[in-house]
């Protein structure tokens, strides 16, 4: 039997699965292998620099189908109008939709001790549901239930009767509750207002702490793919200032555009002063951020922000992030997080409160 199979949605997810690695004995490296789905991200070549990076053994690539690709499973995803008619057709739309996967899972999960799986809302978790596979859940994003619990978004409503229904594998729900999750590690139990019997705290700033230079230098190789360049952009050797500003993958991309040039408008000068600013483009985020703002210096969006925590010497003076979670960051002087409150000016105040709405 094989060790661990990490199955991973985004570039943050792979991050995550190499600091778990270097966290072990060096005599354990290359016994774990790496999903790579591309349900949601286009992971370019980021397999070839997997494969050689020394941590993982295989790399499989993953077509992993939403439910719109099935109409027969799309059928049962309907109100019936009536919590008994609905958990019916819940039942059997939970079991069709793991069921349909089976030709686009890439690897036999049975072979594996451990299975870590991120963002098990997806349709892998409803594959291995249906496959009675144990698994372990991994946090999406660093603290994203804090601010989106979607497993209670989700099933608002009778959720304690939902719960129990998944912890008896007749439907599924994600994070925590699927009779076959044998846990969740989050970062900090601290901030999340609903609790879940299978959480388990893994602070990432812990694993964070025990790199040393070789596994910095790993994952910058990992996910940098022209250093080079990065370093031209950055122009490290120049003590002019620097503000970054990370993007995500918001509202239209009309609305999108207007809110990032409002964050640098409010926050993109420091004591009157212009610095150089750099933009950090999400993963997904698919707006021409080097049309939309050609007097910027436009970074790759295709690696998780953290990996700059990793680069020597580099240093801003300001980072500005609407949603994205900030204290990981170790190469800013100062953090500017925005939040529900400034999002309220953009779009109606539900769609990004969710977990206000949840009671």
């Amino acid at each position: 039997m094989k060790n661990r199979i990490y199955v991973c949605h985004t570039y943050y997810h792979v991050y995550v699965a190499c600091l778990k690695e270097l966290n072990l004995p060096r005599e354990e490296r290359k016994q774990a292998d790496l999903v790579l789905s591309t349900m949601s991200n286009d992971f370019g070549d980021l397999k070839s620099r997997a494969l050689r990076c020394g941590l993982f053994d295989q790399v499989y690539m993953f077509d992993e189908k939403e439910d719109v690709h099935f109409p027969e499973v799309m059928k049962y995803h309907k109100d019936r109008g009536n919590l008994l008619f609905n958990m019916l057709t819940r039942i059997k739309y939970t079991k069709l939709l793991g069921k349909r996967q089976e030709a686009y899972v890439p690897v036999d999960f049975k072979e594996y001790k451990d299975v870590y799986v991120f963002c098990d809302s997806d349709p892998i978790g409803y594959y291995l549901s249906y496959k009675r596979i144990p698994y372990h859940a991994m946090e999406d994003g660093l603290d994203c239930l804090a601010t989106y619990d979607t497993a209670r978004y989700d099933n608002r409503g009778h959720f304690g009767l939902k719960a129990f229904l998944a912890a008896r594998n007749l439907i599924f729900i994600q994070n925590g509750w699927a009779k076959y999750c044998l846990d969740m590690e989050v970062n900090d139990l601290s901030v999340l207002p609903y609790p879940c019997p299978k959480y388990i705290e893994r602070p990432r700033k812990e694993l964070v702490d025990k790199l040393d230079r070789e596994g910095k230098d790993i994952l910058v190789n990992l996910f940098i793919a022209d250093m080079d360049e990065i370093r031209r952009k950055l122009d490290i050797g120049n003590h002019k200032s620097r503000i970054l500003l990370l993007t995500e993958p918001l509202c239209s991309l009309d609305v999108r555009e207007r809110i990032f040039k409002d964050c640098i408008e409010m926050y993109g000068k420091i004591d009157g002063e212009e610095p150089v600013v750099l933009i950090k483009p999400h993963p997904r985020d698919v707006l021409d951020y080097r049309k939309v703002f050609p007097e910027y210096i436009i970074l790759d969006g295709k690696f998780p922000m953290e990996v700059l925590n990793y680069i020597p010497d580099l240093r801003f003076r300001r980072v500005i992030s609407v949603f994205t979670v900030v204290h990981g960051i170790q190469f800013a002087d100062e953090i500017v997080y925005l939040g529900e409150d400034f999002m309220d000016n953009y779009e109606a105040p539900e769609l990004h409160r969710q977990n206000e709405m949840i009671e």
